[in-house]
């Protein structure tokens, strides 16, 4: 189904979906959850996953809300497999336990993100490390499926620091890792000062994959300086977020627009909406919908998006050497055209891009 998004514009390649709005935290920055909604029924949910499908969803993430509260998450998951997508979850941790773990391996399972916000619980947030590490170390031994541990700067976070220490255990423990930085209401840049900004670089020094995005990808860097991106906000088409009642938005921060049931969703409004310029994308830092962008750009400009990442890549760290297995990939698949449409595939593979 990936190759099949990747093949044609008309097809979305991420749909982040609600199956329940209430969440057992109330993180003092978050504006994507109340304390009291009852969940999805899973038949509704079950019906809004096949219109996805129909409509060729490659990817569908699970968000809230916390999503593990939903009682059928995994009868959720399952029916995703069936339909041939792959099947994220982006939760804070709470309840997982080695037999909850164990049992998102049975549904099925492809990925799993965690943000963490802190060392240690304050009144912003209690997602912190102090609390949730025994679950980092059950995920380890457990989890059949990938894991990233995302960390967050910006001005609500009391120590800054605390997002390397999070970074760095989450590779101790062998999980990818990503850092981001928390916006405004409206999805919006709120710059980081020096000392975040410092930060974030030396969380960049502890390494990562020539393909990751968090770190490579001239969106974040540009949202660290407080500067704009320049680019085309797929939302609407290539990237949808469908929240609890059904209905299709840009993104999280962007609920209101289009706000079209998904049931009445057609092709033609992917089409329509994906084209539509979004005056908030310059200062944008919805992180999956960059991402969906960013993959996109592989189906129409391979060579340019692949050479922009290397370029990228050598600026941060002028010794680094191209792989040689990059340089085979450029010579077999960007300079072969007829090679162009198994490039997709290879991409999700490369990106492991699983998550919004």
């Amino acid at each position: 189904m990936f190759v099949h998004a990747m093949a044609s514009a008309s097809h979305p390649i991420v749909a982040q979906i609600v199956p329940i709005r209430r969440c057992n935290l109330a993180c003092t920055y978050c504006n994507e959850y109340d304390k009291d909604s009852a969940p999805v029924a899973t038949g509704e949910m079950l019906r809004r996953i096949d219109k996805l499908g129909e409509l060729g969803t490659s990817i569908i993430t699970f968000s809230g809300g916390e999503p593990t509260l939903h009682p059928d998450l995994d009868v959720l998951i399952g029916r995703v497999r069936e339909r041939g997508g792959i099947a994220t979850i982006i939760t804070n941790g709470y309840l997982l336990t080695p037999a909850r773990i164990k049992q998102l391996n049975a549904a099925g399972l492809d990925y799993l993100q965690i943000s963490i916000d802190n060392v240690q619980p304050d009144e912003v947030s209690k997602k912190s490390l102090k609390v949730l590490d025994r679950k980092l170390e059950w995920l380890a031994e457990h989890a059949e499926f990938d894991v990233t541990i995302n960390s967050v700067l910006g001005s609500e976070i009391r120590r800054p620091e605390d997002a390397y220490e999070i970074a760095a255990r989450a590779r101790q423990l062998g999980f990818h890792s990503t850092v981001g930085v928390l916006h405004d209401g409206g999805g919006q840049l709120k710059p980081l000062d020096a000392a975040r900004t410092s930060v974030y670089e030396r969380i960049f020094g502890l390494g990562s994959g020539l393909f990751s995005f968090a770190h490579l990808d001239a969106f974040q860097r540009n949202i660290v300086r407080a500067q704009p991106n320049q680019w085309h906000c797929p939302a609407g088409g290539r990237f949808l977020y469908i929240c609890e009642d059904g209905l299709v938005h840009y993104c999280s921060q962007q609920r209101g627009h289009p706000a079209i049931p998904l049931e009445r969703y057609t092709h033609e409004d992917l089409l329509r909406e994906g084209a539509k310029p979004k005056g908030c994308a310059p200062f944008c830092t919805i992180s999956c919908v960059h991402q969906t962008a960013m993959l996109d750009d592989f189906r129409t400009r391979p060579r340019e998006t692949l050479a922009g990442i290397i370029t990228r890549r050598k600026e941060r760290d002028p010794r680094w050497q191209t792989p040689f297995a990059v340089r085979a990939l450029d010579w077999m698949f960007l300079r072969d055209s007829r090679a162009r449409n198994m490039f997709g595939a290879l991409a999700m593979r490369l990106f492991r891009a699983k998550s919004g």
